[in-house]
């Protein structure tokens, strides 16, 4: 049973929303009384969608009795979010070894701003699957069907 209050929040772009990315939420929400989706608004990234669309899409795949997770967008720093929806952690997955150096460096700067990143390992069935391979096997598909 996940503690009463305690929260944290789920940033990335998600664009697209993939099925590892759903299996971090279930496993996160179930660590915490509430896990906010953070879907990342960055010009920089350069998302196919706008941050909204995106939101739109991952709240449209979450099953309805994931009560204690919601979707939200951001632009800013994921850590001035959660001194503001006061969550004490953010959940990065990592699927290898580079993810694994990027995210700890990114954690050890959110630990100095006050917040903890906990780093979930993904499963390894879908360790392979990221948002630009989707992304691609996509457009693949669909330039064999257009």
């Amino acid at each position: 049973m996940p503690p009463t209050s305690a929260r944290a929040v789920y940033p990335g772009t998600f664009a697209p929303f993939t099925p590892g990315h759903l299996d971090i939420v279930d496993r996160a929400r179930r660590l915490f009384a509430h896990l906010t989706v953070l879907v990342a608004v960055n010009a920089d990234k350069d998302p196919t969608q706008p941050g909204t669309a995106r939101a739109d899409a991952v709240r449209k795949v979450l099953p309805p009795g994931w009560t204690n997770v919601t979707v939200a967008t951001w632009s800013g720093l994921t850590v001035d979010y959660c001194h503001r929806d006061h969550s004490t952690a953010i959940i990065r997955g990592v699927r290898n070894s580079t993810d694994a150096l990027y995210e700890y460096q990114l954690a050890a700067m959110n630990e100095t701003l006050g917040i903890t990143t906990l780093l979930v390992p993904a499963r390894p069935a879908l360790a392979n699957m990221s948002s630009t391979a989707v992304r691609t096997a996509v457009g693949e598909a669909l330039d064999e069907t257009g």
